[in-house]
């Protein structure tokens, strides 16, 4: 299992199948690793979908379960985290990539969508992370509890001193998608497939409101999640968009 290492930072990721670059953001939240894939999620891109592509995840930076360590840079949060990600894309020698991310893979693909627009051809939203304003400290609070004690237990080099401003700048100034403005949405034009949930931390009002906005979205089906039957739906209309805006060149 390799490492991606620049400066101070070392990403641990993985790699299966072939074909045109597909980046796999796994959900939990701060506490994302490919574990998530496995374990929690409804399926699993690295194997759904490595007959056809080059199926690349990593563990998110300071996730207390995963390998990929770095500072905690306060002031940046979420471009951090995208610069991990461009990075290993980078490091892999890959300039265009398609996406899909779970849960707080939703804003860091529109962050990504924001820094690096003419590298990613289209982009899959699973069960977005979003703002809810009936319950508008619940990421910061959530994280404050169930990822900051757990990271500072196996980084004593970091405290809880330096995970509340972090946070803070996450998600205290938060609205809509977190990384974004309705504006960026609104002028987006990569196409992008978004898959609704609403439990509290994937709110159905956000996901949906990002749809109407964006010129160029798709919605699934919704429930998709359940009854389990409709799963391999929602698996179908995944792989059927990925292979509409896969470039042609990386056609099979």
């Amino acid at each position: 299992m390799p490492f991606f290492d620049k400066g101070d930072v070392r990403i641990h990721y993985q790699e299966t199948g072939s074909g045109f670059p597909l980046l796999v953001i796994p959900g939990g939240g701060l506490n994302s690793t490919p574990a998530f894939l496995t374990g929690s999620s409804q399926f699993n891109p690295m194997e759904e979908f490595k007959g056809e592509y080059r199926c690349i995840t990593m563990d998110l930076r300071n996730a207390p379960s995963g390998r990929s360590t770095g500072p905690l840079e306060i002031d940046r949060p979420w471009d951090s985290h995208a610069d991990d990600q461009l990075g290993l894309m980078d490091h892999l020698g890959i300039k265009e990539f398609l996406v899909i991310g779970f849960c707080i893979g939703g804003p860091f693909i529109w962050n990504l969508l924001k820094r690096a627009p003419g590298r990613i051809p289209a982009a899959v939203l699973a069960q977005p992370s979003g703002w809810r304003p009936e319950k508008p400290r619940l990421s910061f609070t959530n994280n404050m509890a169930g990822w900051g004690p757990a990271l500072c237990a196996h980084r004593p080099e970091i405290t809880m001193a330096m995970v509340e401003p972090f946070l803070s700048k996450m998600y205290g100034n938060a609205d809509f998608v977190y990384t974004v403005t309705r504006d960026f949405v609104r002028s987006c034009q990569t196409p992008v497939l978004i898959l609704p949930d609403d439990v509290p931390g994937h709110p159905y009002a956000v996901a949906m409101e990002s749809a109407r906005l964006a010129p160029n979205s798709q919605v699934s089906l919704y429930p998709w999640k359940e009854p389990t039957d409709n799963i391999p739906l929602a698996v179908r209309h995944v792989r059927s968009f990925l292979r509409e805006h896969r470039p042609v060149t990386a056609a099979h």
